[in-house]
């Protein structure tokens, strides 16, 4: 039989090395067996209710799923975060912009830009396990703070990675080629 430490592991490798309270009770985990794993050093207590394995290999998307995390259940990223997440439009934001469709109370670090917003379920996917809005909105989200010039430049590099398809990216360039209103 897996020990609880096995089990947390299953669920980080899956979720860019972390388990939350909430994931592993679901599997069957004490929540208190993070804790003492957490006091035991064998994990690393990130934020409430969320824990990260440190031997876990770190990737370039650990933080945007961090962010998400922390932000709560219904959270997902949204304009230059997204657009950094794919390596588009040459961005990289000082804060991760972070959407939720209620209100969010609570302490957060300064990394973190949460929003509200009520975004339709057809311009939210994922991307890595990460939950975000599509290109196509992130572009349109980022026209507000992110150069027409490079949201221009990222189009063809969104349709060639299948980000974007193509009729859509005609629309997206004749929407950034317009005059803001």
């Amino acid at each position: 039989m897996a020990t609880y430490r096995q089990r947390a592991w299953d669920i980080a490798k899956e979720a860019h090395g972390y388990v939350t309270t909430k994931d592993a009770t679901k599997a069957g985990i004490p929540a208190i067996e993070l804790v003492k794993l957490a006091a035991r050093g064998r994990l690393n207590h990130v934020a409430r209710g969320i824990y990260r394995f440190d031997e876990f290999p770190a990737t370039k998307f650990d933080q945007f799923f961090e962010a998400v995390l922390r932000v709560g259940d219904d959270a997902f990223l949204v304009g230059d975060a997204v657009l950094s997440l794919h390596d588009l439009a040459l961005v990289n934001p000082r804060r991760i912009r972070v959407a939720t469709r209620r209100r969010r109370r609570g302490k957060l670090p300064t990394w973190i830009n949460v929003e509200q917003a009520d975004v339709p379920d057809a311009d939210v996917t994922s991307f890595e396990g990460i939950p975000a809005t599509t290109v196509a909105r992130a572009i349109r989200d980022a026209r507000e703070y992110v150069m027409t010039e490079r949201l221009l430049d990222a189009l063809p590099i969104a349709v060639s990675e299948g980000l974007v398809d193509d009729a859509e990216a005609r629309r997206l360039r004749r929407d950034l080629l317009a005059p803001a209103r």
